[in-house]
């Protein structure tokens, strides 16, 4: 499967029908999910390996992975209402591919996440609604896997790369995005807001 090619089956993915606020639950748009999991997948980070979503959502990256050909995705999302629209992509990428995806997705908060896997792809909350949860999943992200893609924005450099080598990781910015995010809470003014984003590698 070709970047493109993944961009368009992720578009075609349900996505959140009420996002809540103190979850922070934004959609990461396709392309830039297809371009995160490509660089990821050309880095031999996916193919055959076992990736973790922490924080789910509706299924972008775990999904996403498995297309390209990883082992298994486990899929990690504290709302259930939101990882039972991932259960209905899954059923929909799995019709339209005629494939069996190996995806197990669990309705739990990542504290309790216990598994370990290859690989963690993530886009956490910012920590904008509730101070340092973007450090929260930056901790399991570390007890997960030794290699970590995770969106955070872009101020946040200087922190993530003290934070990596407290916890014996090395730490690349590898791009940046202006993430487009629709008007879907009651503080939006705009209909869309452009928030600078930064996709880092993180590994041992």
């Amino acid at each position: 499967m070709k970047k493109r090619e993944l961009a368009i089956s992720l578009s075609k993915l349900k996505v959140f029908e009420k996002p809540k606020v103190k979850l922070e639950q934004y959609l990461t748009e396709p392309e830039i999910a297809a371009d995160t999991l490509w660089i990821a997948y050309m880095n031999k980070d996916i193919k055959d390996k076992i990736i973790t979503d922490l924080g789910c959502g509706t299924g972008t990256f775990g999904f996403g992975s498995l297309l390209l050909g990883a082992k298994k995705a486990y899929m990690i999302e504290v709302d259930k209402e939101t990882l039972d629209i991932a259960k209905e992509n899954k059923k929909i990428l799995e019709k339209k591919f005629d494939i069996k995806l190996n995806a197990q997705m669990m309705n739990q908060d990542i504290r309790n996440f216990r598994k370990k896997s290859d690989v963690v792809i993530q886009n956490p909350p910012f920590g904008v609604q509730k101070s340092h949860t973007d450090k929260l999943f930056l901790v399991k992200a570390m007890e997960t896997a030794p290699v970590i893609y995770s969106f955070h924005k872009i101020e946040s450099e200087k922190f993530i790369k003290k934070f990596s080598e407290e916890n014996g990781f090395k730490s690349k910015l590898i791009k940046v995005y202006n993430l487009p995010i629709k008007r879907i809470y009651f503080f939006h003014t705009k209909r869309k807001y452009r928030v600078k984003v930064g996709l880092w590698k993180i590994w041992k």
